[in-house]
């Protein structure tokens, strides 16, 4: 009997699966850190005998390399990835044996698009395609972005996308399961999916490479498009070089006075606490990145690629969580850390700096000609309606146009309060007066603030 386990990376938005048989089992795409897969297979009580990556990743650093060196499992990674470590090439139409007495085998299938050398695996059951982990191919409801790759491929890649989506659905039984890699949160995806759970048979009659034709899906998709986080391009590299093994030992502590030195040096000090905590009372000069928000997607965006940062927690627990999702995005060794308050934080006699929060009806209430409000949504949430007469920049972009945030108390607001809260630390640690809006979108209309839409 057959089993497939998924292994939920929720800060990126990506899954990875461990499936197989009653004794062995197959890693697709394994996130770096690697103990979560080893505790599956436990679980499992199998061992693992192929690691297998459907592509060479773009939004975070793979653990395969470094599974199939623990594991002495056989790692299996696309022929036409250019890659400078040893591995086995899979060309499409290769069968893997990976529980050989459950009869569980994974059979490759080109499915060029999100890159040149995509690869889907399609694993079966005595002979029974059962289920299909596509990566980056098909997605639910969706398609993985063609754009990572270089510019002058992405039209080709979009079409290749549309026909690997046919392939499969042609390929396999409307029952098969569709597993995908991206698609619930990552901007690897070129739209997020909907639900959970999909199969062939439903992607037939949702996915709109299956039902729009060539010209109509490559148009919509090149045209829904948006900024790639900046970090991506360095995790293709890392990845094709192969990744070195990952230290989550703990980072060295840091004083007060430490603190403030590596601020003053121009470091980045990151504040892991939640929003409301960081705006009653913080490290000026800190930034305020949320340990339960998309940590490493969004500082990892932001933050000047190699800068030392250093992480300030309230617990232990949190540190360690923090400096594991950072990893997965190669972030790998924090300068230093501290855990506590701010009041461990700052020299003695310091007091904590802090801004208010609000909602979009205090913003209603407020209103008048010195008050700026700041959206960081991005274009695609822009384009579904703003508030009259409101400054447009874009989260990922503002730590370089701080400039052009007119003068004034800036009301900063995105779609739910993440978001602007960030940005709210930027424009604190830029000497700003700034009111966080802590609010969902939909409560503007509610607030009677007047929406424009486009």
């Amino acid at each position: 009997m057959f089993f497939v386990d998924t292994i939920e990376l929720e800060g990126l938005g990506n899954r990875s699966y461990l499936a197989g048989g009653e004794s062995a089992a197959v890693a697709v795409d394994p996130p770096r850190d690697v103990d979560q897969v080893l505790a599956a297979a436990a679980r499992r009580g199998v061992r693992i005998s192929h690691v297998v990556e459907t592509h060479v990743h773009n939004d975070y650093v793979t653990g395969g390399l470094e599974l199939a060196r623990i594991t002495g499992a056989r790692y299996l990674v696309p022929a036409g990835a250019n890659v400078a470590f040893a591995r086995v090439p899979v060309a499409d139409g290769d069968t893997a044996d990976i529980d050989p007495g459950s009869r569980v085998t994974l059979t490759a299938i080109a499915t060029p698009g999100h890159t040149p050398h995509h690869t889907s695996y399609a694993l079966h059951e005595a002979g029974r395609p059962v289920a299909v982990f596509t990566g980056g191919s098909l997605l639910i409801g969706t398609v993985g972005r063609p754009d990572l790759v270089e510019p002058r491929l992405t039209e080709p890649l979009a079409r290749a996308q549309h026909a690997s989506a046919r392939r499969l659905a042609s390929a396999l039984p409307d029952e098969t399961a569709v597993l995908p890699t991206h698609g619930f949160g990552s901007f690897c995806s070129s739209a997020q999916s909907e639900g959970e759970r999909t199969t062939i048979g439903k992607e037939k009659s949702a996915n709109t490479a299956l039902t729009t034709d060539v010209e109509t899906f490559v148009q919509d998709l090149l045209a829904g498009l948006e900024d790639v986080p900046a970090y991506y391009a360095h995790m293709g590299p890392v990845n094709a070089a192969g990744p070195a093994p990952l230290d989550l030992t703990p980072p060295a502590r840091a004083d007060a006075d430490e603190i403030a030195t590596r601020l003053a040096a121009g470091e980045w000090v990151v504040d892991l606490r939640n929003r409301v905590a960081f705006a009653e009372g913080h490290v000026a000069g800190s930034f305020n990145f949320e340990a339960d928000g998309k940590l490493a997607t969004y500082l990892a965006w932001l933050i000047p690629w190699g800068k030392p940062v250093t992480l300030l927690a309230e617990s232990a627990e949190q540190l360690a969580d923090a400096q594991r999702e950072l990893v997965r995005v190669g972030i790998d060794r924090p300068a230093a850390a501290a855990t506590g308050t701010p009041a461990t934080w700052l020299p003695d006699g310091t007091a904590p700096a802090s801004f208010p929060r609000s909602t979009f009806a205090g913003l209603a209430a407020e209103r008048n000609a010195d008050v700026v409000v700041l959206d960081v949504r991005r274009d695609s949430e822009r384009a579904d309606g703003w508030i009259e007469g409101s400054v447009h920049i874009p989260l990922h972009e503002l730590r370089s146009r701080l400039g052009e945030v007119p003068l004034g108390t800036v009301w900063v607001h995105c779609a739910g309060g993440m978001r602007a809260a960030i940005a709210a630390s930027l424009l604190d640690a830029a000497g700003r007066d700034v009111v966080a809006v802590d609010d969902g979108f939909d409560a503007a209309t509610d607030a009677g603030l007047s929406l424009i839409t486009g």
